[in-house]
């Protein structure tokens, strides 16, 4: 969820000017008692005034001025004096009213009592000059109206929205830290977008934005994007934008502008890729000497080849490369298609029947993606195929997929990495000078390849399948720790990761 240090708020309103006190009233209960009294020569006393009933003054008590107390309190004092005066009253040299029986007393007693207290008037806290600052103007507010909020002031006329300059006249307005903004100004200002929509994101029914992230690309999107059929690229899992349109593959898949532009479409252009892979397993003392043929197919090919082949449990549930071993018949594609408008055009295929002359039979990768994912799909098969020729038999999926996702990460950061040799010094399997490909063959990538690169990497790093992404993490973490030549060894001897 998206969170903001603003906060809508209220319109702020004008101080005024302090009020007189209240004047001191006789309660009900100080008349009833100077009518009690009457004629007895005793003084009733509120605190700040007193009444002499009449005759010699024979009860006296003497109260302490409180000019500066509120109501309340001489309420208190009433009370305290009226209970005084009865008890006295009832003493037996005391007086008692005339034609006053004791229920009348108590029933005055409690009306006291039982009178509702008034909250004391508090003035306004008159300020030293020069401690009022407007917060627009920057100078002091002097005599006047001013507005105040979260301990901030201005001057009416320099209320203004931080963000387009105009006067705020609503009664509601936002705030980020002082600086206030008409609540539309800061929406756009600070309400998050739609990647894929382009409209602000709307509120969950807890009143909360929420929205989904892509984690390694951070497109922002309404969570009913994921839901309403909105593209999404096979390749980078980026959603297609509404001022963008994709490439659509067939068989539900559909390639961004950005992936399209290294996209391999055809067998012709990927086996100067392939060509160039194996030599990086020969320069890393990995030779593979059988010629294992190599298909470019679409995904419906790769899905019936996969039914018929023993390993089939080792895949992905969206399996873009394979490592056959059994022989079979495959259509693959012969020419590159055309695109029209944002479709593939002209789409032709030819079986071929592919025989087992060794432990693999072929390898087969998914058409219509960038060249760094092409090339890793076929680095990771092509270690398949390595372990099978080399005698590695009856490995977990674990393992077996672990070690593979391992040379398809190295061979990709080779490549957005130059200089790297992606392999622990303690590896015997270290690439050897001929590893090194001419400048020809290495072209310079731009920076959309190498972030291409980088997101089929953090692809590999974080997948959360067990045989792929655990599996790679172990097999990554024995490499790192003995080398490659070594864990291989273990491996084969094994079946399981040196730890």
């Amino acid at each position: 969820m998206d969170s903001s240090d603003s906060s809508y708020v209220s319109r702020p309103r004008a101080y005024g000017h302090t009020a007189p006190s209240y004047p001191w009233r006789r309660s009900r209960f100080m008349r009833w008692l100077c009518k009690f009294f009457k004629g007895t020569g005793c003084r009733v006393s509120n605190g700040r005034h007193s009444h002499l009933i009449g005759g010699e003054s024979m009860l006296h008590r003497p109260v302490k001025p409180a000019d500066d107390q509120s109501k309340d309190a001489n309420e208190d004092l009433d009370h305290a004096n009226a209970l005084s005066l009865v008890e006295d009253a009832k003493k037996p040299n005391g007086y008692r009213g005339q034609g006053i029986d004791d229920d009348e007393l108590a029933k005055a007693i409690q009306e006291s009592l039982s009178m509702p207290s008034y909250q004391p008037y508090q003035p306004v806290q008159f300020l030293p000059r020069g401690y009022r600052i407007c917060g627009g103007c920057h100078h002091e507010i002097g005599y006047g109206h001013y507005l105040s909020c979260m301990g901030t002031f201005w001057h009416p006329q320099c209320f203004r929205c931080y963000a387009c300059g105009q006067l705020i006249r609503e009664t509601e307005f936002s705030l980020s830290g002082t600086y206030p903004y008409h609540k539309s100004c800061y929406k756009e200002l600070h309400h998050p977008k739609c990647d894929v929509c382009h409209e602000f994101i709307p509120t969950n029914r807890a009143g909360l934005i929420e929205y989904r992230a892509h984690p390694f690309w951070g497109q922002k999107y309404c969570p009913s994007h994921e839901h309403d059929h909105t593209p999404r690229c096979c390749s980078c899992e980026r959603m297609e934008s509404r001022n963008t349109r994709y490439i659509y593959l067939g068989e539900g898949r559909s390639l961004c502008l950005e992936c399209l532009e290294s996209a391999i479409m055809d067998a012709g252009d990927c086996q100067p890729l392939y060509h160039s892979i194996r030599d990086y397993y020969e320069g890393m003392n990995m030779r593979i000497d059988q010629q294992i043929p190599m298909l470019l197919v679409e995904r419906q090919a790769l899905n019936e080849a996969m039914e018929g082949e023993k390993y089939g449990h080792h895949h992905m549930p969206e399996t873009r490369g394979l490592c056959l071993s059994e022989e079979q018949t495959v259509s693959s594609i012969h020419k590159r298609p055309r695109i029209g408008g944002n479709k593939i055009l002209d789409m032709r295929t030819h079986p071929q029947k592919l025989i087992r002359r060794c432990e693999v039979t072929a390898i087969l990768v998914l058409y219509g993606l960038p060249r760094l994912l092409t090339g890793s799909i076929l680095a990771h098969e092509l270690m398949h195929g390595w372990l099978r020729l080399k005698g590695y038999r009856d490995l977990s999926p674990e393992v077996e997929e672990g070690i593979c996702q391992v040379l398809s990460h190295m061979w990709l950061e080779s490549e957005i990495m130059p200089g790297s040799t992606s392999v622990p010094s303690s590896s015997s399997y270290a690439p050897s000078s001929s590893s090194a490909m001419p400048s020809s063959k290495k072209a310079a990538k731009s920076d959309t390849e190498k972030k291409l690169g980088e997101f089929f990497m953090h692809q590999i790093a974080h997948d959360t399948s067990t045989a792929y992404g655990e599996g790679f993490r172990a097999a990554n973490a024995a490499v790192n720790k003995y080398g490659l030549r070594r864990t291989l060894d273990h491996i084969h001897f094994t079946g399981a990761f040196p730890v």
